[in-house]
């Protein structure tokens, strides 16, 4: 899909229509597409394309597991049936798998983040919406912060600051030796890198897998002209195609690594050495 606030500002160009014989060249998309007006604001708060996107998806969610489950039945019909399949498939491919049936307790979190974050994703691929809020990197922070603070606490709880980060900083079976050298390197990969890893990796996936669909989807009408120019539209069009059928591959992985992956930290966290 290409996206309409980048379309939008091709056509804005002064004696530019976007075609290849405009004379303008090709208006290649960058970061500058990723940012948006505000489209209203409550006082000293703005509400922007990116913040109404995640507001919708978080009622999505909400919503139509409230739909699902608040009057559910023995046997499961429609939106009951829908809902029950989603909570299923979260437990038994990323919470089970990790935690085992005790961890049960974390399955609302896993519903909630895997939904929203793949709602946030599908977003991108969407008519008229055509963004995923997760290409803005503010949004990954935030969910991973949210994971760091979970599983910080479940450590700590668990088995007491002193235990866990001891746990932490002597691996299993290193020689004494090595610890002066290995120690810093463990704490600061379990404590620090593990968000930022959360973060960067669904960010840079979702901004760049975006912005590959703008530059071929700009390029399609770009390039969209009279004789072998029109080979080349078509090409990058095909391009477009694959792409967006790629992008929904993503979208949806994306959702289930980073469930996992907090599934994965909670674990550890709550486990013994």
């Amino acid at each position: 899909m290409i996206d309409a606030q980048a379309a939008q500002a091709v056509l804005a160009m002064p004696g530019c229509t976007g075609h290849i014989f405009s004379g303008c060249g090709y208006p290649a998309p960058g970061i500058q597409d990723f940012n948006f007006a505000p489209i209203f604001s409550i006082g000293v708060f703005h509400v922007t394309k990116q913040i109404l996107i995640a507001i919708v998806a978080g009622a999505i969610v909400l919503g139509f597991f409230i739909a699902a489950f608040r009057k559910p039945a023995l046997v499961p019909r429609g939106v009951q049936n829908l809902g029950e399949m989603g909570v299923l498939f979260v437990r038994d491919q990323i919470l089970r798998p990790q935690l085992g049936k005790a961890g049960d307790k974390w399955l609302p979190l896993l519903v909630s983040l895997f939904f929203f974050i793949w709602l946030m994703n599908i977003f991108g691929i969407i008519p008229l919406v055509d963004f995923p809020a997760t290409s803005r990197i503010a949004f990954p922070l935030g969910l991973a912060l949210i994971v760091w603070i979970t599983f910080l606490t479940v450590g700590i709880k668990s088995k007491g600051p002193g235990r866990y980060f001891k746990e932490i900083a002597v691996p299993s079976g290193a020689p004494w030796w090595i610890l002066p050298l290995l120690s810093p390197i463990e704490l600061f990969s379990s404590i620090f890198v593990r968000p930022f890893t959360l973060t960067i990796r669904l960010f840079a996936n979702m901004l760049s897998g975006h912005l590959l669909l703008l530059v071929f989807g700009i390029a399609s009408w770009y390039l969209f002209s009279a004789s072998i120019g029109l080979l080349f539209a078509t090409t990058s069009f095909l391009v477009t195609i694959i792409l967006t059928g790629l992008e929904v591959l993503i979208q949806f992985l994306q959702a289930f690594i980073f469930t996992t992956l907090t599934a994965y930290y909670i674990a550890d966290a709550s486990s013994a050495h």
